[in-house]
Order: C-alpha cells, then structure tokens, then sequence
C-alpha cells in the first residue's frame, strides 16, 4: 500500500482533490479524514479548540492505517459536525493498493509522519479558505454565519497561521488552488498510475522517516 498524505487550510480543496483521485482510479483508492476522528464529547468534554491536535484520536487513526496497510478492513469513526459530536455508527473502509489520508493537521503529529509516502500541500489564500469555509459550515453543517466567525478569530487563524501554513514545508508537493489546478492534478495522477502499473513500488519518493 502505498500511503499519500494530503494537508492544508480548513477550505483549502483537500476533500475536492481526494474527490478528483477517486473519480481517476475507480475501486484502486481509499481514503481516511482526519476530521472524523474528532473526540466524542463524552471522552473528551472539556475539548473548546477543534483546530488542535489535541482534539483528535489520533492514535486510532494510526491504528487504522497500520491495519489497512496489513489489508485488513477497518471501521471508520464518523464525526457529525451537524452536532460537534461523533455517531455510533461507523463506516467501513476497505484496503486498496493507494491510501490517502487528509487533514489540516496531519504534517504538525510527528507520529504520522513516517507513515507517509508522499506528501501533498494543498495551498489557498487564508481569506479564500475562511469564504469557503463559511460557505460550506452554513449551507451543509447548519451553523451561523457569527458562530462561524467567531471560532475563526478564537482558534482558526492562530492555527492557520502557525501550525498549518507553516508545514507546507514538509511537502514534497504543493499544489496550488487544488482540484482547479488541472497541470498539478495530472502530474498527481501521472504518479499514481505508475504505482499502479508498478505494484505501488516507491521512486523517489521518502519512504520512511530513516530516509529523511
């Protein structure tokens, strides 16, 4: 298996690119949001900063890629952001030859690091990425324009500024304005489907955290 992380702004196209891969290569990729690994409320209530590594498990997202890089499948938390909390249902994801793994925080967990092949910065303006982000928390998650603002001034914009934007620094790809760079999302999928056609066999690519 052959794992692509995939980090940047809350907004910045991370999901959209995702989208746009699994839409290439039908059935040959899977993917794991680092975003629906938030705590539930009832083990981690006193949590008032989302945009902190501290808010998620991220030790049962570890778990779960080690497992599926052992092709087994496993079953994925889902966060309803509708309610801040997480479902007791979940989803079960299956391994396939190509993982990829997104989050804005992904790049700032050292545990997670070495577990990526390759790692994708998806860069946006900040004020770009907080419209979009206003757009989709009001139309698809229910909340209000204040609400939304006012986590932003609280604990978005310190984390953007000195947690995520800072880490485009450990990608070996970045890709500006995401799924709308056509160029870049071709080279991207130039990529995979050598993996693909080579039995996801690493080329240059850092591997693990011996190689860096």
């Amino acid at each position: 298996m052959y794992i692509i992380g995939i980090c940047g702004l809350s907004g910045s196209g991370k999901s959209s690119v995702s989208r746009a891969v699994l839409e290439r290569f039908p059935g040959k990729i899977c993917v794991l949001e680092h975003d629906m690994y938030y705590y539930a409320k009832k083990d981690k209530p006193t949590i008032r900063n989302y945009d902190h590594p501290d808010a998620l498990e991220t030790s049962l997202l570890i778990n779960h890629i080690n497992e599926l890089r052992n092709n087994r499948a496993i079953e994925r938390p889902i966060y309803d952001f509708k309610v801040s909390d997480r479902r007791i249902d979940t989803v079960k994801v299956e391994p396939r030859p190509i993982l990829i793994v997104e989050g804005l925080l992904i790049f700032n967990i050292p545990e997670l690091m070495p577990l990526f092949d390759l790692r994708i910065y998806i860069d946006v303006a900040l004020d770009k990425a907080i419209i979009r982000r206003i757009k989709r928390d009001h139309c698809d998650r229910g909340r209000t324009v204040q609400s939304i603002i006012s986590q932003y001034e609280s604990t978005v914009r310190d984390a953007a500024i000195n947690m995520v934007q800072p880490s485009r620094y450990l990608a070996d790809l970045i890709i500006p304005q995401g799924a709308n760079n056509l160029v870049a999302l071709e080279v991207l999928y130039g990529k995979i489907r050598d993996l693909l056609s080579t039995g996801n066999k690493p080329d240059g690519f850092i591997k693990n955290s011996e190689d860096v």
